[in-house]
């Protein structure tokens, strides 16, 4: 990998009662270009549209697939990905959405911030995930 990762860990040896499979670290030593994104919601960027209304895990899915969409627009990929920070507007959506998001990154190991809001820009949101990536010089 082109970034130094440290300390490596897995949410699933951290959390054994959850059902979340995330590679995952403590910290993240980068070099080259910072590309800091927007947090990405349930939303085609393509219409603006907003899309699997009350399906947390399908606005997740959206959420990775504009992040992945948007680095490789700024010349990087997801394995460029330095920290993630993930909002739910509910924590019984953790788990769900976790998941999601851990299969998009797995063998990433970003650094990762989970946090409880009570609420979005608009009421149909339940997700946002943001991304700050380094693409290597």
């Amino acid at each position: 990998m082109e970034h130094t990762r440290i300390r490596r860990f897995n949410t699933k040896d951290t959390y054994p009662e959850q059902k979340i499979d995330n590679d995952l670290c403590q910290a993240v030593v980068a070099r080259g270009t910072t590309v800091f994104l927007r947090g990405q919601i349930g939303q085609n960027l393509d219409t603006s549209e907003s899309v699997c209304i009350g399906d947390v895990k399908g606005q997740t899915e959206q959420a990775m697939y504009n992040i992945d969409m948007l680095l490789k627009e700024a010349g990087g990929k997801l394995e460029h990905i330095c920290k993630v920070t993930i909002y739910i507007s509910d924590p019984r959506y953790r788990e769900d959405v976790y998941r999601v998001v851990g299969r998009w990154l797995k063998g990433v190991f970003p650094v990762s911030t989970g946090i409880v809001v009570s609420a979005f820009a608009r009421p149909e949101y339940l997700v946002e995930v943001d991304a700050t990536a380094v693409i290597p010089d």
